[in-house]
Formats: structure tokens, sequence, C-alpha cells
């Protein structure tokens, strides 16, 4: 919730979180009201087990349903490491992994094309050429990371 609330000033208007019944989700939402006060005070919607036996289930699960899908869909291809020597590691693969579902896999809902096109991966023919061009913007990104960490 902190990175995707980072940028905002206040919460959009008819703001909703759909979330599973996981305890924390409530308590992030206490926080953020104490501390930002009534522009980031929400109510959490929380869909409870794997069937519709409520109202609150039956208008809400597809919303849970696709975060769920995403996290699947994480999980089937991340490629299990040793680890990371540090949280810019693990965030700078979370950040090409986002990359790669967003901007190059292609998706079945969307008759097989990407989520989002960007001119700056137009010019590559090829998704091993969207990808080299990928890599070079993050060496590009590490060298800053590591000239401004030495300064």
């Amino acid at each position: 919730m902190r990175m995707a609330f980072q940028r905002l000033t206040k919460l959009p208007e008819n703001f909703k979180f759909i979330a599973d019944g996981y305890s924390t989700y409530p308590l992030a939402a206490m926080m953020f009201a104490k501390k930002f006060g009534k522009a980031f005070t929400f109510r959490i919607t929380q869909v409870i087990g794997l069937t519709n036996d409520d109202a609150v289930s039956t208008e809400h699960r597809p919303f849970k349903q696709m975060i769920e899908q995403l996290n699947r869909t994480y999980k089937v291809s991340y490629r299990h490491t040793n680890g990371f020597d540090n949280i810019d590691g693990a965030s700078y693969d979370l950040a090409l992994w986002g990359a790669y579902y967003n901007f190059l896999r292609p998706h079945k809902h969307n008759k097989y094309k990407v989520l989002n096109k960007t001119e700056v991966l137009q010019g590559a023919d090829s998704i091993p050429g969207k990808w080299q061009f990928l890599i070079f913007l993050g060496q590009q990104t590490i060298l800053n990371i590591q000239k401004n960490s030495a300064a």
C-alpha cells in the first residue's frame, strides 16, 4: 500500500480497496488514516473464502481474482534464485518482471497484444530485441544507482 500510494497527495474519489481476509489490510488502512488524515481515509472490502456465499463476495470477487491471477502469473514465471544481496536487487527483479508483463507479454484477453504499447520499444522487431533494449536501460539504471551511492 505504501508503494502504491507514495506519489499520491490524496486518494481518488470513490476509491475502493478490495482485499482477501488478511488482517494486515484493515490495520494498514487505520495507519494511513491516522498518519495522513482524511485524504487517505478509506474502507477495506474483504472477500473471504473461495465461494460467493454472501453479497459482498459475489460483487467483489472478480477484483480479488484479478490480483490473485497476477500473483500466480508472477509465481509461475519467477525463477528461484539464491536470494538477493539487498532490497535493490529484489526491487530490480520485480521491476523487470513488471516491464515484461505490461510491455512485452501478449495477453489473451487483449487479442494476444501487449497491455501497453510504448514508442521506446517499437523500434525493436522481436521480443529478444525488446529485451536487449530493456537490459540496456537497466544497465544504465544500475550505473546511475552506483554513481549516486558512491557520491
